[in-house]
């Protein structure tokens, strides 16, 4: 496992696996009439005129390509068979959806996901008259505080609207969770199985096969229940769906898609300052001098895994300053682009070729930071093109590229917004600013192009952008945070009620588009809260005699520090803490016996962990995980979930296994906001246009709501609840 840059907390990963894929069957037959003509045509252009070798790169792959002819062969002849038998299929579900129609209470559901939006900030803006859309659901509908997941984290909370259960069914846990055997941090979501053979000719190694894309989220997502049921949906970047499953059905993927190197997200830093030698997380620096003008470098890609002795595939490009009051232009591939002073250029198309016919394309955009003194320029994350995706980010594979022939190319990092860039103030607030909201625009498009076009069924769509810029303006709302220490504290001190604003607008505007055989639920998945101080859980366990190290803390990650033959527990992600148990760890020692009274030792300890500094408890509780997860999955999650004090939030550091030499420190990233604390101190919003039961709501009842709306037995294994009173919202 090779640790890169990152955009979410601390941390990114790349997972050494090679992956491949061949073109795809195109399921058109899934798709509404009103899509169905440009793929069509998509399908019809790709089967006259095939591409070369394909490549797919998963989660920390490099990249193997389909170099069997018989693969392609086959795959063609599987595409054409699509395109003749659709008509027959279309109309089998046609009768088919009728049927399930019949029992529907609407035509139509629609959920607007806010990531993040806070309910107090939503309660206190609509006081003032700020949010009169959300208002006006709330009087004519229904509002009510969202319950949460343990912990309270996108990947968790997403997975639990998805599929209508606890972690313990769904087994997403938390961002990162450790592997057992080696206790090393892995994204919880995805994994890539490589292929387990290769054929070796000179210098190339070309794999035979393909490797397995694994989606580890257990259950089933409503849309996919619905599908089997003959009800069509739209689902638009809801988190951690990559890889896209199989359903009847559009679906775009979000959260731990990665970028074209592998990684959750690294950026790319010239600069030609000599005193600008930083290491940064979430991104690279790259020197670059100016000559007579012009400043050359290149882009860096994914690895070559056709090559025996591997190697980062490289684009080169240069920069002509410019003189004469001309522009700065870009040159890469042949093509110049216009580089704006503190503007992001379009995405703009990257190729990089492994070997003679093998190309894997990507896209980037460019920040021009300066020119004078020095040449400072930022490069986005690689990301997959949609128009010619280099492994499945939507389903079916020809919906990225419908979305990209009617609306331009857009990003398809799971973590598109460059937090980490602004955290290390390689970008400034303006122009995380212009990223985020030209991010934002680009999902609205894709919203409202599924609104108009999907006359029946389910369209849900999420917008990250609530939870990105409240991460990193939170600052603004708090004079003494330790953030602010040299920042800005005025530009941006209204930025946050601006967004809510902007919130409310979309809002608006999606109600125009409703009717009343329609049901709108406006939501989000938790709410927010101030991140002003860290604690290391790995550093309290070490000074509690619970983890050893092998001479002395050094914040080495990875847990470099830890000797696992002295250590009985051990935190990895935003909260978890894990027992090193005895058959189930790869060096465990606890008696599995003992494991129950240890986890009372402490949590006990830990309810009194008091900050020195303010004299304040840190924790507000610690939960068993034996009393909140139910499922076949249960025992695979953390043992112990510590709910953090508001103000507090576990360390960056020992996120990613650390053992610091400090137990508290100051937060003062721009990183200022969070919601990883106590799970009932940050719930989230309900917002719907219609009537719902009294009573306490669950993130986890939005999934069976949607169902029972449809009319769609609600499955057993479900720990959420329909919202909807019996006989109510009916169309």
């Amino acid at each position: 496992m090779k640790r890169e840059g990152g955009s979410y907390s601390s941390f990114v990963f790349l997972i050494r696996a090679e992956s491949t894929g061949s073109t795809g069957v195109f399921h058109l037959s899934v798709l509404r009439r009103s899509y169905l003509a440009t793929l069509a045509l998509l399908l019809f252009a790709m089967l006259l005129a095939p591409p070369g070798a394909q490549a797919y790169i998963g989660p920390g792959a490099g990249i193997a390509f389909v170099s069997s002819f018989l693969v392609i062969l086959t795959t063609l002849f599987l595409a054409f068979v699509t395109l003749l038998t659709w008509p027959f299929r279309w109309l089998v579900r046609v009768v088919r959806g009728r049927t399930a129609l019949r029992r529907s209470r609407v035509k139509k559901v629609v959920i607007v996901g806010l990531d993040g939006q806070d309910p107090k900030l939503t309660r206190e803006f609509m006081s003032q008259g700020l949010l009169p859309n959300f208002a006006k659901l709330m009087q004519t509908g229904s509002y009510a505080d969202l319950g949460t997941t343990y912990p309270a984290e996108s990947p968790v909370a997403w997975s639990s609207f998805q599929t209508g259960c606890n972690p313990g069914r769904h087994k997403v846990f938390d961002f990162l969770v450790p592997n057992r055997k080696s206790y090393l941090p892995e994204l919880c979501s995805a994994r890539i199985e490589p292929p387990s053979r290769h054929l070796s000719i000179g210098r190339y190694r070309f794999p035979l096969g393909k490797p397995k894309i694994q989606f580890d989220r257990k259950s089933q997502s409503f849309w996919k229940i619905l599908s089997d049921h003959g009800v069509f949906s739209t689902i638009i970047r809801v988190p951690i769906s990559f890889p896209p499953e199989k359903f009847k059905g559009l679906l775009l993927s979000a959260m731990s898609a990665p970028d074209l190197r592998g990684t959750q997200g690294t950026f790319s830093y010239y600069s030609s300052d000599p005193d600008e030698t930083n290491r940064f997380t979430g991104g690279i620096q790259i020197g670059v001098a100016r000559t007579n003008g012009e400043v050359k470098s290149h882009i860096l890609g994914p690895e070559n895994p056709i090559l025996k002795e591997g190697g980062e595939m490289k684009i080169p490009f240069s920069v002509l300053i410019g003189s004469n009051g001309d522009p700065p232009t870009l040159s890469v591939h042949g093509r110049r682009y216009p580089l704006r002073l503190k503007n992001f250029t379009p995405w703009i198309p990257l190729e990089f070729k492994a070997a003679v016919g093998m190309k894997v394309r990507g896209m980037s955009r460019f920040y021009l930071k300066e020119t004078a003194p020095h040449f400072k320029l930022y490069m986005t994350p690689v990301n997959i093109s949609p128009d010619k995706p280099a492994l499945p980010i939507s389903q079916p594979v020809t919906y990225s590229m419908y979305l990209s022939k009617t609306q331009g190319p857009f990003s398809t990092l799971g973590l598109a917004e460059d937090t980490w860039a602004l955290n290390e103030r390689v970008l400034d607030e303006e122009a995380f600013l212009q990223q985020a909201y030209s991010i934002h625009e680009e999902r609205e498009r894709m919203l409202f192009d599924a609104l108009d076009k999907t006359t029946r069924g389910a369209v849900v769509c999420v917008f990250d952008i609530t939870d990105r810029l409240q991460h990193m303006f939170w600052r603004y709302l708090e004079p003494d945070h330790p953030a602010n220490r040299d920042k800005d504290v005025e530009r941006h001190r209204d930025e946050i009620r601006t967004l809510y604003q902007r919130m409310d607008d979309l809002v608006g505007r999606v109600m125009e588009k409703v009717n009343n055989e329609t049901v709108l639920v406006v939501m989000s998945d938790h709410g927010f809260s101030s991140f002003k101080r860290s604690v290391s859980l790995n550093t309290w366990l070490y000074q509690n005699g619970y983890l050893a190290v092998k001479d002395q803390p050094t914040g080495e990650e990875w847990f470099r520090d830890v000797d696992w033959s002295q250590t009985r527990a051990y935190a990895v992600g935003l909260g978890g803490i894990y027992l090193n148990v005895a058959g189930r760890e790869g060096k465990g020692i606890v008696p599995a016996s003992e494991a129950q009274a240890l986890k009372h030792e402490i949590i006990v300890k830990l309810r009194h962990l008091i900050d020195p500094e303010s004299g304040t408890p840190a924790i507000r509780d610690v939960y068993d995980t034996r009393h909140i997860y139910r499922g076949p999955y249960a025992s695979e999650g953390p043992d112990l979930i510590v709910g953090f004090a508001p103000g507090y939030r576990v360390s960056w550091a020992s996120v990613t296994g650390a053992v610091s030499p400090c137990l508290f420190e100051d937060n003062v990233k721009s990183w200022s906001g969070d919601h990883c604390l106590n799970p009932p101190d940050v719930p989230g919003i309900f917002f719907t246009n219609r009537k719902i039961k009294a009573g306490s709501v669950s993130i986890m009842d939005v999934g069976p709501t949607v169902l029972d709306l449809f009319g769609v037995p609600v499955p057993e294994h479900c720990d959420g609840v329909s919202l909807m009173p019996e006989g109510g919202a009916t169309a």
